[in-house]
């Protein structure tokens, strides 16, 4: 009996033994990158998930490279992921979409986002979603909305003023969500019975938290304010439903029509999990981008003298002062563009970007198995000193003349290839608005320093406290 037994505590060693060589050594019709699986299952999912409160790339990644190269193999919430820092895969991974390559992210986020989120779709569907989207945040409709997102700067930074501190990511981020909420929903703060926005941030807090569902637990929280915020985004669509508009007036409206088409290929679903995902990017990213640039700017006298000159001579060159911003005054605005590409250089707002492999990938010497993530790491592009001097410091000159329309090998702060995203004009306008309305008319002193936690998927700048107050000189 004890030999019998002996022999099946062998044979279980082995078996566990043969497991574990087979996850850290996974098979590949040729080599693989180098780099570690870490545990069975768990991989290394917890040093990808630990903060870092610095400015650089994350350790996770940078200690990785070191170790490795620009392209290594990790296994995340047990998947196989290849990293890649390498500006060359990146693009090819970007011009790959649909055909080597398609969207993917982990089961935890797709949780989070909606199995039927935007970022989880392909081909037509993705398509589809996309024209409707840009039907919001295209260039036409923005010019449109240019008054509106200047008196929403207007009257929030002149509320501010009266404050005796502003923390500027939260109020930023009521800003836009209130205004996005508008066009999207009709959504009022001030009128509603429901806080949509509370739901939202108890979905953010818990957003970049290790993945297990139980009370008391960031990520369960993160659920819970999904979950209700999707109930309250099913109710809007059922009131509206119930009681049509005769005239289409926000982004509901229109997703309502398309939804009553015979031949449409929208389900409610679909369409929850668009607004849901759209309310988050639109103000989550860029308030982040605003408050660092305002941080920035204040940390930066020359580039706040040579931003507020610009600004102050479109005011001088108008007929009448008080008028406001046009679409070309807008587009004339050079050197606040370069502070912009400069701030979500550092920002890294889109600081991961997953695909999978839809066939073996063969590129420089290793190959990707089919059915491998792969995780594009924009930070590691664009903190790199070999095509940024001194990249963690912020030098919006070093874009002057420089000429960005999209994503290149070096500049991926809004995705690339036919996912980059929508909203980048949207986010470029607000930024744009509202440095004119702050720099023209006030100015701000820090009070409290923040703490900007980064990890692999976000970062969030908090306790950034400002007081601001209005200018007593006049722009002549």
């Amino acid at each position: 009996m004890i030999s019998v037994g002996m022999s099946i505590g062998a044979f279980l060693i082995l078996i566990i033994i043969h497991w574990v060589y087979n996850w850290r050594n996974p098979r590949c019709n040729g080599k693989l990158p180098p780099g570690s699986m870490g545990w069975p299952l768990l991989g290394e999912t917890i040093q990808f998930f630990t903060p870092n409160t610095t400015s650089d790339i994350a350790p996770f990644v940078k200690e990785r490279m070191k170790r490795y190269g620009p392209i290594f193999r990790t296994s995340v919430v047990g998947r196989p992921v290849i990293v890649s820092t390498d500006p060359d895969l990146n693009y090819f991974i970007f011009q790959q979409e649909g055909q080597s390559f398609q969207s993917w992210y982990p089961d935890t986020f797709t949780e989070i986002f909606g199995r039927q989120n935007v970022g989880s779709l392909h081909g037509f569907m993705y398509k589809y979603l996309k024209n409707m989207v840009l039907n919001l945040f295209g260039s036409e409709s923005l010019k449109k909305m240019l008054p509106e997102v200047e008196e929403v700067a207007k009257n929030k930074l002149k509320r501010w003023s009266g404050q005796t501190s502003v923390e500027m990511k939260e109020a930023t981020a009521n800003m836009i969500f209130d205004l996005t909420a508008k066009k999207l929903i009709s959504y009022d703060s001030e009128t509603s019975s429901e806080n949509l926005r509370e739901s939202f941030v108890a979905f953010i807090q818990g957003l970049i938290s290790f993945p297990i569902d139980i009370p008391g637990t960031a990520y369960h929280k993160c659920l819970q304010g999904r979950k209700k915020a999707m109930k309250m985004l099913k109710t809007m669509l059922e009131e509206r439903r119930a009681k049509p508009r005769k005239e289409g007036t926000d982004f509901f409206d229109y997703v309502l029509e398309e939804l009553q088409k015979n031949d449409t290929i929208l389900t409610e679903a679909i369409a929850l999990d668009l607004m849901f995902v759209l309310l988050f990017a639109s103000f989550e990213t860029t308030s982040l981008a605003i408050t660092l640039a305002t941080k920035f700017l204040h940390d930066h006298p020359l580039a706040l003298k040579e931003l507020t000159e610009e600004h102050e001579a479109i005011i001088r060159s108008r007929e009448n002062p008080a008028s406001g911003l046009t679409w070309k005054e807008y587009k004339s605005m050079k050197f606040t563009f370069q502070v912009i590409n400069e701030t979500v250089r550092l920002a890294n707002i889109v600081p991961a970007i997953f695909r999978k492999t839809l066939r073996d990938i063969n590129f420089k010497g290793y190959t990707i198995p089919a059915g491998w993530a792969v995780m594009v790491c924009p930070p590691a592009v664009h903190l790199n000193p070999a095509k940024y001097q001194d990249p963690l410091d912020f030098n919006p000159w070093r874009w002057e003349g420089v000429e960005i329309n999209g994503a290149t090998r070096n500049f991926m702060a809004f995705g690339g290839g036919m996912r980059f995203c929508v909203g980048t004009d949207f986010t470029k306008v607000q930024m744009a608005v509202f440095l004119h309305s702050l720099v023209t008319k006030y100015r701000w002193q820090t009070i409290g320093g923040g703490n900007t936690v980064r990890t692999p998927g976000l970062q969030f700048p908090n306790g950034y406290h400002v007081r601001i107050s209005e200018k007593d000189e006049k722009i002549l």
